[in-house]
């Protein structure tokens, strides 16, 4: 068996065992190991967006993605144990600099692709008026409910929403009162489902569901800045992961990315 079919096997069976998600059509070619899909590992966050983008590369290219969405400190880990993953978009710079500083991603691959904003959320069926500021009372309005977040130890849209709440002084009042999700997808379902009142998610979840909506923004100096790297990883040997990573940082995706209500960041072309 030879280097590339042997990788072309633990390919699939990584993304068969990790329940990922298909995006686009079997590739020209048929089962060369050659042709197979490319597999991209992306911050849950990146779904709706990533998956019409990825649709779009398909029909162009003929080359078929398969994407992994979850938690960005998950997906990074996971590269770092060995999955075969051939792109890695995060959801903050972080976990790229993890990848990076180990030498997991190719020098030289890595574009700041997208911004984004953190709101505060509330079930359609039962919105909030309160307004995000220092000591705005945060905890009041949870009632007898808990904040969903993602997980604020790991997760980048935790931390994004642990430092805002610590820079406007109620962190102390709702620590103990957190639903922390696996990924912002999850959080994002809790309170789409009623299960928790209010919940910190990023902008272009919350207009993804129709079941949420948006309470407050949370201002953009109390949080670092919302930026999604992507890069190629460095084992990967897939022919067709430069172009997609080529075709994400130029312009053929910026619609894709701006209806889902990311800021593409100047200078994310260049391949």
């Amino acid at each position: 068996m030879t280097g590339k079919i042997a990788r072309a096997l633990v390919h699939v069976a990584w993304a068969v065992a990790l329940v990922v998600t298909c995006v686009g059509g079997a590739s020209a070619g048929g089962a060369a190991a050659e042709n197979r899909p490319i597999l991209v590992f992306a911050a849950a966050s990146l779904k709706n967006a990533l998956d019409t983008a990825s649709d779009d590369f398909t029909r162009r290219s003929g080359n078929a993605v398969t994407v992994s969405y979850a938690a960005s400190s998950a997906l990074a880990r996971q590269i770092e144990a060995g999955a075969p993953a051939d792109v890695f978009i995060s959801a903050d710079l972080e976990w790229m600099d993890y990848l990076q500083t180990r030498n997991l991603i190719r020098a030289g691959s890595r574009r700041n692709l997208l911004g984004n904003s953190l709101v505060l959320i509330a079930p359609a069926a039962a919105p909030a008026d309160l307004r995000i500021g220092d000591g705005f009372p945060l905890a009041a309005a949870l009632g007898d409910g808990r904040l969903a977040v993602a997980n604020t130890a790991a997760v980048p849209a935790g931390k994004y929403a642990k430092a805002a709440l610590e820079k406007l002084g109620v962190w102390g009042s709702v620590e103990d009162r957190l639903a922390q999700a696996d990924n912002v997808r999850a959080a994002l379902a809790l309170v789409s489902r009623g299960e928790a009142p209010l919940g910190i998610v990023y902008r272009t979840d919350a207009a993804a569901d129709p079941n949420v909506v948006i309470v407050d923004t949370f201002p953009e100096d109390t949080h670092p800045p919302i930026i999604y790297p992507l890069a190629l990883v460095a084992a990967s040997d897939s022919p067709g992961a430069a172009e997609f990573v080529a075709f994400l940082a130029g312009g053929e995706a910026r619609g894709a990315f701006e209806t889902e209500g990311f800021t593409v960041l100047p200078g994310a072309a260049g391949y």
